[in-house]
């Protein structure tokens, strides 16, 4: 059917009819325009189906029992123009998921996909306090949940899929009871096995707690605040494995791989539930364009091109990082003219990754075959490490902790103030649970750590996700009364596999070497996986575990099992896998050969250093409690709390407010505590404690006059209280004028005791003048007196 010319006025008022104000971008919308709007003189035919063009009818909601609790899944009602859209409830905790996946292919040698998890203020009952009160840039809780995400979903698209994916996570309801994170995983994977993107799930996921010994599936807020064991497991059908991330209050060994089992069953059942929805929806998967693998025959070629020369390298053990990564881009560079000769038509990936291809397989086989490692290591051994510490006398703490020839991380400690803590936004404590933290670790990967150039800008998602692992492997050994802020920054001076261990082993050591009362040392290290699989069924046939891998054997080989802990325990773990899904079985043995290499790491740094420094450094900072009675706040803080920021302005401490009468104190050196310490004894000196007796009437000397009443002391080093018009007569005055009262001028007043609130005296003149009898009391120059020591004084009486 051709479009006549004539007709075109009528296809454009029907275009605008049909899209009704949509966006012209893409969707729904650009399907419209390809379809209404073809070039002229070209044939109209519509383009590429990419769902039924009704929009399906909501599924009946699946209920799945999860750890005694009802977990909820629908789909159909919401965001219906998305590939897939999912909601999942548990509780009153609602959690909305998005799948969108364009048809063309990306430009980038690399599956593009990107996962992005907000936190919305509106499902916590919250307004965001920032000056625009919007939602603004990701927070971090937000970039870890949305990198977990990822890491869940991204091994189960097929190999080659190279389409702009993206997953939105939209949190609809928060109850501040159930963490909705472990929901948005379950939400992608619905709505990607709903969707007709190319997608090998489902998956499930869990919570893991441990509490009093006892494991709970998906606990409450309340609950994982006393769980010893957070971990999230991602499993896929079989009982197989996906992603693993853990924090640990340094549990048993036993006690962490029976989580691990207990969290793969109970994902069994949610997988089931979403596959009870896919059933139901009768979802078809599209056909891609393309799916960007290299060719066989290509393949082949460089096999016989490059097989000898690769080899060779791989098999000497002598090269390091940059003169392996040299040798084989020279022969890569040899390999790919001579394939460009024979394949003038193949593509510039195609040929690309048949080298990538061939250099991967004959890697991969000499592990599985010939137990050989490239550095000349077996499977289990180490890389030679070297630990020092107290690199600089002036840093709080220190350490440099170099594994193999190539890694080197700076780790350096800081002390602040209670006051300099991590202050959680309000919408992150009401939507998880996040409080302040005084212990940080901030993770830096420069590109010279790998000899390369790059722009020195931000914290990127890469960086804050080691250094999050990183620090929840050393936070289970800070004590919890530490009077410090600690923050520990680990700079990667180089690079060649699993620095984010790397800083957990350096973090330990510049942590003992600052004197924080550490409980014990914890060590880390990567274990890797080769794996044979079968061509017909695609389960693993044969596979090897590598300790200590090097970054080319991260590079090409199946996971990263990064695993941190003491002598006894675990306290972190993260897997990452390029696989759809590993057995159980495995993930035991990485977690028991990750343990005898760390206890190996853990006695080369106690040769170090074995204990922490029974004292601080010098240089470091000081921190004193002091006592500040009512009677004495207004003066240590001042009008307008004038003498504290003077304090602090002058002397370059911090003072915080403990409760109702104590102050802390927080000195960078010992030196600056010293001069606030002569600061408070000048701002105090002036000052005395005397037993005044309630109901007295005492002699008081005008020291000022102001607009609301008079300044009086009742003896010579007392600070000037005030006596306000409403007490100074029994007629209403506007000014102390009108008394005909004077500066110097003596008055008789009663004393009335102090404010509870802010320790004020309360006097008054106007009670003397009823017929009342009273007692004159007169009081004698006392002794300057120290803040915080008041040493009772009796008083003199005449009548």
């Amino acid at each position: 059917l051709f479009l006549p010319a004539g007709a075109m006025a009528a296809a454009t008022s029907c275009r605008r009819v049909a899209l009704g104000g949509l966006a012209v971008g893409g969707g729904a919308a650009a399907r419209w325009r390809r379809l209404l709007l073809p070039p002229d003189g070209c044939v109209l035919r519509p383009a590429p189906a990419r769902r039924a063009t009704a929009e399906p009818a909501p599924c009946r909601p699946v209920t799945v029992e999860v750890g005694g609790r009802k977990m909820e899944l629908s789909s159909g009602k919401l965001a219906r123009f998305a590939d897939g859209s999912a909601v999942v409830q548990l509780g009153d905790t609602a959690v909305m998921v998005t799948a969108v996946s364009k048809t063309k292919p990306s430009a980038s040698q690399f599956m593009p996909l990107v996962v992005d998890y907000r936190q919305k203020a509106a499902a916590a009952g919250r307004i965001p306090t920032n000056y625009l009160r919007r939602e603004l840039g990701s927070t971090d809780k937000e970039i870890l949940t949305s990198r977990v995400i990822d890491r869940s979903i991204r091994p189960l698209f097929p190999v080659g899929y190279f389409y702009d994916t993206q997953i939105l996570c939209n949190l609809l309801a928060v109850d501040g009871v159930n963490d909705p994170d472990v929901l948005a995983i379950n939400g992608a994977s619905a709505a990607l096995a709903l969707s007709d993107i190319p997608w090998n799930g489902p998956i499930g996921a869990v919570r893991v707690g441990l509490v009093d010994g006892e494991t709970i599936i998906n606990p409450t807020r309340k609950q994982m605040s006393s769980s010893a064991l957070n971990l999230v497991v991602a499993g896929a059908p079989q009982n197989q494995v996906v992603m693993l991330e853990a924090t640990a209050e340094n549990i048993l060994q036993q006690d962490f791989c029976h989580a691990i089992k207990v969290g793969v069953k109970h994902t069994q059942q949610i997988i089931q539930g979403i596959q009870q929805l896919v059933k139901e929806r009768g979802v078809v998967k599209r056909t891609v364009q393309k799916l960007f693998v290299a060719p066989e025959e290509i393949v082949e070629c460089a096999k016989k091109l490059a097989f000898n020369k690769i080899y060779a390298v791989f098999t000497d053990s002598s090269h390091d990082k940059i003169s392996r990564d040299e040798a084989i881009n020279k022969i890569r560079l040899e390999t790919e003219e001579q394939l460009k000769e024979k394949f003038p038509e193949a593509e510039p990936y195609e040929i690309m990754e048949s080298f990538n291809v061939v250099s991967k397989d004959i890697f991969r086989n000499l592990v599985l075959n010939e137990y050989r490692r490239c550095d000349g290591r077996d499977l289990t051994s180490l890389r030679d490490i070297k630990c020092e510490v107290n690199m600089f006398k002036m840093l709080h703490g220190s350490a440099l902790f170099q594994r193999g020839q190539t890694q080197v991380v700076l780790c350096t400690v800081t002390f602040d103030s209670i006051e300099s803590s991590v202050k959680s936004d309000l919408i992150s404590t009401a939507v998880s649970g996040i409080k302040d933290k005084n212990f940080m670790l901030h993770y830096e990967f420069p590109p010279y750590a790998t000899n390369e150039i790059g722009k020195v800008t931000g914290m990127n998602r890469r960086e804050l996700g080691h250094g999050a692992l990183a620090e929840r492997a050393l936070k289970p050994i800070i004590p919890q009364d530490f009077p410090f802020t600690i923050r520990v920054t680990s700079e990667v001076l180089e690079s060649n596999g699993s620095s984010s261990m790397a800083s957990a082993c350096g973090g330990s050591l510049a942590l003992m070497d600052a004197g924080v009362p550490v409980s014990s040392a914890v060590a880390g290290v990567a274990i890797g996986l080769i794996t044979k699989s079968s061509l017909e069924k695609g389960d693993i046939e044969d596979y090897r575990l590598l300790t200590d891998i090097l970054g080319i054997e991260d590079y090409y080989g199946d996971m990263d099992f990064k695993m941190a802990g003491t002598s006894k325990g675990i306290t972190a773990l993260q897997v990452d896998l390029k696989l759809p899904g590993i057995p159980i079985k495995i993930v035991m043995e990485a977690i028991q050969q990750a343990t005898a290499a760390k206890r190996e790491i853990l006695q080369i740094m106690n040769q170090t250093l074995a204990k922490p420094r029974p004292n601080r450094k010098e240089s470091g900072p000081v921190v004193e409690t002091i006592h500040v009675p009512l009677s004495k706040r207004l003066r240590f803080i001042g009008p307008g709390a004038y003498n504290l920021k003077k304090l602090q302005a002058q002397t370059g401490v911090t003072v915080s407010h403990l409760d109702e009468e104590t102050y802390s104190v927080f000195a960078p050196t010992p030196s600056a505590m010293h001069e606030a310490r002569e600061f408070i004894r000048e701002i105090c000196k002036d000052d005395q404690e005397v037993n005044l007796e309630f109901g007295a009437v005492y002699t008081a000397t005008i020291t000022e006059i102001r607009d609301s009443g008079v300044m009086v002391k009742l003896y010579p080093n007392m600070t000037p209280v005030l006596l306000h018009n409403s007490q100074l007569d029994q007629r209403k005055i506007k000014h102390p004028s009108a008394l005909g009262l004077e500066v110097g001028q003596e008055i008789q007043v009663k004393y009335f005791g102090r404010d509870p609130t802010d320790g004020r005296m309360r006097l008054s003149r106007k009670i003397l003048q009823s017929p009342a009898t009273t007692v004159l009391k007169t009081l004698t120059d006392k002794n300057s007196i120290v803040l915080g020591d008041a040493v009772p004084q009796s008083s003199t009486s005449s009548q």
